[in-house]
Order: C-alpha cells, then sequence, then structure tokens
C-alpha cells in the first residue's frame, strides 16, 4: 500500500465516522429537530452508491470509508425517523 492509500484510508476512515457524534447527539437528546432529514438521505444514498462502486472496482479506501458513512449517516436517518417527526409534532402542536 503506497503512502497515498494509506493516508486516504485513514482520512476516509475518519471522514466516514464525521456523522458519529451527530447520532451519538441525537440518540442522547431523543430529539433531531434541527436535522435536514432531506440533506441525511441524499448523503446516505451517496454513501450506498460509493460503497458499491468501491466493491465494484475493488478500491478498499473507498469501500471501508463509504460504507462506514453508510452506517453513520444511516444512524442520523433512523435517529430522525424515530425522534424527529415526534419534536416537530410537539413544536406545532399536532396531535399523534
Amino acid at each position: 500500500m503506497s503512502l497515498l492509500e494509506t493516508v486516504a484510508t485513514v482520512f476516509g476512515v475518519v471522514s466516514g465516522l464525521a456523522n458519529l457524534p451527530q447520532a451519538y447527539k441525537i440518540f442522547r437528546r431523543k430529539s433531531a429537530a434541527d436535522i435536514s432529514v432531506v440533506t441525511y438521505s441524499v448523503l446516505f444514498a451517496g454513501a450506498i452508491a460509493w460503497t458499491l462502486y468501491g466493491a465494484e472496482i475493488g478500491n478498499f479506501p473507498v469501500t471501508l470509508s463509504n460504507f462506514l458513512g453508510t452506517i453513520t449517516v444511516g444512524l442520523v436517518v433512523v435517529g430522525w425517523f424515530l425522534y424527529g417527526r415526534e419534536t416537530h409534532r410537539q413544536a406545532t402542536g399536532a396531535r399523534k
């Protein structure tokens, strides 16, 4: 593995895990009121596409970083479905 591949893998893993603090905050507070589900849904779909592409071309850094991104962005989206809509209902006074 070249130096560039090593650096790309390290930073890819860090980038893939970058959404973990946001997911943690959502689940800890049980609120995703300020999360844009559209943005995270697009990021989720893109991470899946890049993971599949990385696997197809056999590129480990691309596959690994985007697989981790899929998981962490997916956690944010799941958190929004669990807590984002509920907070929105409470804020607007809508009934369950």
